[in-house]
């Protein structure tokens, strides 16, 4: 799966205290470009490790003490989740987690597997030779990661395979589009589920597999696969630890 990491060197920070020490991990970056996307990553990003669980509320002042930012690109970056349904507003209280369900996992990789699809087959007909050796050594990379047992490393080195195909598509919109439907997906989770990092490996030879071929319709299954098989370990992942709730009637 896709998309951002935060920077290193807050491994030391988060044995400060529980909950503490996570809020102040990302305080070193207030000098950084697109502060707001970098805030609404790091949101994002506990919400769906558990940090800030469903009901929880946020508070512009201290997360911006917490991140040592002003707090307009706190705010800004909370009205963005709030766009994406993973806040809600409430007039004099703020912020609210909103709490995600198993249905939406699963729909979220439904609409991936259709995108991501396209964009592969796409990707098959149109990547060149230097693409392809490029995106081998990501991988080679990335299955280092792995072995190092590196989850930071690893989502890094994901996100580069798949924006790399989707840069090979040629489908800028498209691509944009499967941009907006990964922030619903928590990347970051994904490297310490038992089994992931060998059901990844083998998705994405297989994947390069296709796109050596180009055979467009086997790259368009593989991604498809990828991203349809990680719901079910995900989803119990995160009903085990309180991110999601379970819908009656499901599993």
């Amino acid at each position: 799966m896709s998309i951002g990491s935060e920077s290193p060197g807050r491994a030391q920070r988060r044995e400060e205290s529980p909950g503490r020490a996570q809020r102040r991990e990302d305080s070193g970056f207030a000098a950084r470009p697109q502060l707001s996307d970098d805030v609404a990553r790091v949101v994002r990003r506990r919400i769906f490790e558990g940090t800030y669980p469903a009901g929880e509320y946020l508070r512009l002042d201290q997360l911006a003490v917490d991140l040592g930012i002003s707090v307009t690109p706190v705010r800004e970056a909370l009205l963005n989740l709030r766009a994406e349904g993973l806040l809600v507003q409430h007039p004099r209280r703020g912020f609210m987690v909103v709490r995600f369900t198993a249905r939406d996992l699963a729909d979220v990789a439904d609409v991936q597997a259709y995108v991501g699809g396209e964009l592969a087959a796409r990707a098959a007909e149109r990547i060149s030779a230097e693409q392809l050796s490029e995106l081998k050594a990501i991988q080679d990379n990335l299955e280092r990661a792995y072995q190092d047992a590196d989850p930071d490393r690893a989502v890094r080195l994901n996100h580069e395979y798949h924006r790399l195909i989707n840069i090979a598509a040629d489908s800028p919109k498209l691509t944009q589009f499967m941009s907006g439907i990964t922030r619903y997906q928590p990347e970051s989770v994904f490297p310490t589920l038992e089994g992931w990092p060998a059901q990844s490996i083998r998705d994405h030879r297989r994947l390069i597999d296709a796109l050596e071929r180009r055979d467009a319709d086997a790259a368009r299954q593989a991604i498809a696969e990828h991203f349809t098989v990680g719901v079910a370990p995900l989803t119990e992942h995160l009903i085990e630890r309180g991110v999601i709730a379970q819908e009656a009637g499901d599993g």
